[in-house]
């Protein structure tokens, strides 16, 4: 397999050819944001000559296709969707480490026409890279929908005759783009994007340009960006050109000299945030002069500043946040009872016409009792506890999100989760958690970085789900109320307790995030870029159709799966007799000496160890277990279950520690199957069992025995 050159001076295989079998000529690269037409501009220039696969080493996608143009077969490589080039996110580095070191023939930047201040950052980063490159302005009949126009002379002017615009969904555009391709290519740069830095910032790049110079024979567009990423001092970065490229250590020793003097002079901001903030600025201000607004686009952005103003306020951002928080849990706590107990009679009716049947059969008096006492009663409890409260959750989680609220939610968060080291997405899947950690683990997958992913995944439990919702509502209401309360009145005391706990996970979250990233997890931690959208009304059948079908009834699938094995265990445990009792009573003696030390009892130990596949059944093991029944039973109110509970010595310690070890456990079975499944790692699953059960005992520990100094 032999290299050869084209025209351009990059090296190519000989090999390399489409799908006519012509031999390749030129390579170009498709890069931008997320969510602007790329992959319909890919499609639209290369048509069914394309193939799919993965990045070497890498496990995000990569897409390659082929077209001709004026006798000319032309290789077109789709970049991963990125916001920008100077973080550590593995889009972004497949997609530098393509531009700077591949040789590209040319970049085309697919921005979108409705927010091109926010694509021009990452057109203006790509420019400094390479002398080729091309502006796609993408998405022009959106645009005009929303009364925006893009003035195509001024853009000209400012940037050069590299700028195309299109609408590439209805095709046009595209044959002027590859007419621009072709002029780019075999001409002289036509882009005028040279970005202007602070002067201690310009002569630094110059300084380390004349070291590198001799040591490097690459052109001088990507040579003036490699000085820029020296003086800029991102390690991740630095350490990935200095292995690309081998630069020797006397050199490296050289260009970090002139870093650090750089980097200690005086100045109102790290160097990092000054050249962010330049590119930034540099942005604005071109996209202020190429892009009209009409009115009704410009009274929609006042309108959503002046909401940004308070949603994501260091003053008001985080405390709406928490009220926010607050009313959907007491929606969801306050509606939940009603189809509950509507789905407890539907069940019970089932049940005793199953025990109709049965009992016409010639089964043994066992069959009947796995089958029935333990299988139907406990797939049965899980269904009625934990469909109604995920099928309110869910919709009012997946309608924040569709209003545009949950980027906000990451915006107010991103800060607490910068000084945990992790990522400020995580906050979106902690929210998720609150409805399923299951689902919050697989929502992980929005973290680019591996190693804050796990730190994601990891934490996840401690957001308490809907399946301990009810354990912690009942305890809540019964003995940090004070007295039994009915109605909303009721709901808002247990929503209010509630919250508070749930602001303890948030604590705890990102306390073992930042051990985690300081211990077993280290690394550097990645740029979080966010964008916020504009608010929009809510597509309230895609809401509902989104949130049950894609979380509910998978979450409560897989919850059934789990927990339809753990009923049989359970009436095991709580029929079959030993020596001094049932199984059940025989295991909570023993455990109870340990129990004691963090003031709960054994059987409420042995209802957290049974109700591993789900915990929904965590509170009905305990009431089966002091009822002494050999089935999951409920009880008909808090009224009754308050009794039962005194009377088994249950205190405001136990109700206290109760609560803290129900948000603070290992994570249940279906959760535990999703990490696996995740990391397909046994001992990433392990550390996520260990951390939260360890945090739990001890806390619960600590508790007992400073209240037992104290009263």
């Amino acid at each position: 397999m032999g290299l050869n050159k084209n025209s351009t001076g990059r090296n190519i295989l000989a090999s390399d050819k489409g799908v006519s079998g012509k031999k390749v000529e030129y390579e170009i690269a498709l890069a931008g944001n997320p969510n602007v037409g790329k992959s319909t501009v890919f499609n639209a220039l290369t048509g069914l000559n394309q193939h799919t696969g993965n990045w070497p080493g890498k496990t995000v996608g990569s897409a390659q296709g082929y077209y001709e143009y004026q006798g000319s077969k032309i290789k077109v490589v789709d970049l991963p969707g990125t916001y920008s080039l100077l973080s550590n996110s593995e889009e972004e580095e497949i997609a530098r480490d393509y531009i700077c070191f591949n040789n590209p023939d040319l970049v085309v930047v697919i921005a979108d026409a409705t927010n091109l201040e926010r694509n021009l950052n990452l057109f203006f980063q790509i420019a400094e890279i390479t002398e080729k490159v091309i502006l796609c302005v993408n998405l022009i009949d959106e645009a005009k929908k929303k009364d925006i126009v893009i003035e195509y002379n001024e853009i000209i002017q400012q940037i050069g005759h590299c700028v195309v615009l299109a609408t590439a969904r209805d095709n046009i555009g595209i044959e002027e783009l590859k007419a621009k391709v072709d002029r780019e290519i075999k001409g002289k740069r036509s882009c005028l994007s040279h970005i202007k830095y602070d002067l201690d910032i310009e002569e630094g790049i110059y300084a380390i340009k004349d070291i590198l110079r001799a040591e490097l024979s690459i052109d001088d567009a990507k040579l003036t960006w490699i000085a820029l990423r020296f003086v800029e001092g991102n390690k991740n970065i630095v350490n990935r050109i200095k292995e690309k490229l081998s630069i020797r250590n006397e050199i490296m020793q050289k260009v970090e000299e002139i870093q650090v003097q750089i980097s200690s002079r005086e100045r109102e901001k790290p160097v990092e945030d000054a050249i962010t903030e330049t590119l930034v600025n540099t942005a604005e201000d071109i996209a202020s002069k190429v892009v009209k607004k009409g009115s009704k686009e410009s009274k929609k952005n006042d309108l959503n500043t002046k909401i940004d103003k308070i949603l994501v306020s260091k003053i008001t951002g985080i405390p709406i946040m928490i009220l926010s928080l607050l009313f959907i849990l007491w929606v969801t706590i306050t509606l939940a009872n009603y189809p509950s107990q509507l789905l407890t009679i539907i069940f019970k009716s089932i049940e005793e016409w199953l025990r109709v049947a049965f009992s016409l059969t010639s089964m043994p008096t066992w069959v009947n009792g796995i089958l029935l006492d333990g299988l139907y009663v406990t797939v049965a409890w899980v269904i009625a506890v934990m469909l109604p409260p995920m099928a309110i959750f869910f919709p009012m989680f997946t309608l924040l999100e569709d209003l545009g609220y949950l980027p906000r939610i990451a915006f107010n968060l991103d800060n607490c989760f910068k000084k945990s080291c992790s990522c400020g997405k995580q906050a979106l899947t902690m929210c998720m958690g609150l409805g399923c950690n299951a689902a919050g683990v697989v929502g992980c997958r929005i973290i680019n970085s591996p190693r804050e992913k796990l730190i994601a995944i990891i934490t996840n439990v401690f957001m308490p789900c809907n399946g301990r919702f009810p354990t912690l509502i009942a305890v809540a209401s019964i003995f940090i109320g004070g007295s039994v309360l009915g109605g909303a009145k009721g709901g808002l005391i247990s929503a209010l307790a509630v919250t508070c706990i749930i602001i303890l996970g948030v604590f705890m979250t990102l306390l073992t995030s930042r051990i985690l990233s300081k211990t077993i997890l280290k690394g550097v931690q990645s740029g979080f870029i966010l964008e916020l959208p504009p608010y929009r009304k809510p597509q309230i059948r895609k809401v509902l159709v989104r949130s049950i079908f894609d979380r509910t009834l998978f979450v409560l699938g897989r919850a059934i799966s789990v927990a339809a094995p753990a009923g049989i265990v359970i009436w095991i445990f709580a029929n079959v007799q030993v020596t001094g009792g049932t199984l059940l009573s025989v295991c909570a003696e023993f455990l109870t000496p340990f129990a004691g030390t963090i003031g709960l009892d054994g059987y409420i130990l042995m209802a957290f160890i049974l109700g591993f596949p789900a915990n929904e059944i965590v509170l009905p093991i305990i009431i089966m277990s002091y009822l002494r029944a050999g089935t999951i039973v409920g009880m008909d109110s808090l009224a009754d279950l308050k009794e039962l509970l005194i009377s088994n010595g249950w205190t405001l310690l136990t109700a206290i520690n109760m609560m803290i070890l129900c948000l603070m456990h290992y994570p249940c079975g279906t959760t535990l199957w999703t990490i696996k499944k995740e990391t397909g790692s046994f001992k990433w699953t392990a550390i996520a069992f260990i951390i939260p059960t360890i945090a739990g005992i001890g806390m619960c520990f600590i508790i007992t025995q400073i209240w037992r100094i104290v009263f």
